[in-house]
């Protein structure tokens, strides 16, 4: 029996989502393998848990032939056809009253898993832990690459795409609240401010301290403590001295601590039915920093699913 006030069975259903196509480096797409390489399968099952493991190792077969630019935006097809396949995947496996831990990929993957969990869970709230915003959208993107606006698609901020009409704006905006933002474009800024977006960047993290921040996250998204929690987590929210090993590096994030004290207070409300770890890219830095993130990826979803100091 879990002590999960929406999870009847013990069961951790981890899909690995092995894509880069949302942004241009190679090799954020071996996360999900490393990690699972790593031992992740058998240290939570070493906490009680049941596991299952999808991979989505034939991701690349929905790579289209053709896939222009739309609306500014990179590998729209590629994009969609992976995030609309993911999505219903996990849609699936939150029904099953899974706990749904999934590895990416970059953060445009968070389409799928915030569909599908949404999909299930429609009263959810979602933490978004990040350096970035991502809720860049087709008119506001300087890069196009698809991993700076999953939000904007996800809270129908981004306006119509021919590409992502089946993404819903399951994402009601006063569900949403981040954690760790410390290089957020102009643009971006508004769209906080203008749809009044809760954020709480590196400087509320020095000035409130990282306890007070969950609580006061946690009071504006999930003041009752009584509805799911569903937390993405992109690992250069951490500091780059902790986790190196990402597209987009930032000094200046989240201590080791700091970012473990997230999942860790989260998964003790008994209120976490989804966690994403998302951006972990093995084809960077060297193997001993590669090797560190993947460890700190690996304890960050085990503190997602209940591991504690002591």
């Amino acid at each position: 029996m879990s002590d999960n006030k929406f999870l009847s069975t013990k069961t951790v259903s981890i899909v690995g989502v092995p894509f880069s196509g949302g942004q241009p480096r190679g090799g954020v797409e071996e996360g999900p393998l490393r990690l699972v390489e790593f031992g992740l399968l058998n240290q939570i099952q070493e906490m009680g848990w049941k596991v299952d493991y999808e991979g989505n190792n034939n991701i690349s077969s929905l790579r289209p032939n053709q896939d222009p630019d739309v609306l500014n935006l990179k590998q729209p097809k590629y994009v969609s056809n992976v995030t609309h396949a993911v999505a219903k995947q996990i849609e699936e496996r939150a029904r099953q009253n899974k706990f749904v831990l999934t590895l990416g990929g970059d953060h445009s993957v968070a389409l799928a898993t915030v569909t599908g969990v949404f999909s299930v869970y429609p009263n959810a709230c979602l933490i978004w832990v990040d350096a970035h915003a991502d809720i860049n959208t087709p008119a506001t993107t300087d890069s196009g690459n698809i991993h700076g606006c999953p939000v904007s698609f996800l809270t129908g901020i981004a306006g119509s795409h021919p590409d992502f009409a089946w993404v819903k704006p399951l994402l009601k905006t006063n569900r949403l609240v981040y954690i760790g933002l410390r290089d957020v474009d102009a643009a971006e800024k508004k769209i906080l401010r203008d749809y009044k977006i809760k954020a709480f960047s590196m400087h509320h993290v020095d000035r409130y301290g990282i306890g007070n921040i969950v609580e006061m996250a946690l009071d504006h998204v999930n003041p009752k403590r009584d509805l799911p929690i569903h937390l993405t987590f992109d690992v250069d929210a951490l500091d780059p001295s902790v986790a190196p090993s990402t597209g987009t590096p930032v000094r200046g994030g989240l201590t080791f601590r700091e970012g473990h004290y997230i999942c860790e207070a989260l998964a003790e409300t008994g209120l976490l039915v989804a966690a994403d770890i998302m951006e972990v890219n093995p084809a960077l830095e060297s193997e001993m920093e590669v090797f560190q993130t993947i460890q700190v990826g690996c304890s960050l979803a085990r503190c997602c699913l209940g591991e504690s100091l002591l």
